[in-house]
């Protein structure tokens, strides 16, 4: 019996860890990166979560649907991103679930293989 990862119809999944930066599937993100169901895209993460704001994450908002909430993930340890983001996502009816990276990355993988509408916003190490 041969056991195969089947991840059709969720989008981009994180493989692997790079250094500071991500692997999708075939692709390597050097820096930060940025999730939705349908894409990964590169991100020039502020350099620390204290900065994060609404405008870095504004590719996020794009989305014809919003997400039902947001995964920040702040690098190598947890650091709570300020105060005046999670109001003004929440005000967006966006829930925030912060964690480190790598825990993001893998909460990632299970909230899209349960089809879960979300984003993420993964800093580097």
């Amino acid at each position: 019996m041969e056991l195969r990862r089947d991840d059709a119809g969720q989008g981009p999944i994180v493989t692997g860890f790079t250094g500071h930066g991500f692997r999708v599937r075939d692709d390597v993100f050097p820096g930060g990166l940025l999730l939705t169901p349908q894409s990964a895209m590169a991100w020039d993460a502020p350099a620390a979560a204290t900065l994060l704001d609404e405008a870095a994450l504004a590719p996020l908002f794009a989305l014809d649907r919003p997400p039902e909430f947001l995964l920040i993930g702040t690098g190598a340890g947890l650091v709570q991103p300020p105060r005046a983001l999670v109001r003004a996502l929440e005000a967006r009816d966006i829930g925030v679930e912060v964690m480190d990276s790598r825990a993001a990355a893998r909460a990632w993988g299970v909230l899209r293989a349960e089809d879960r509408w979300i984003a993420a916003a993964l800093m580097p190490y």
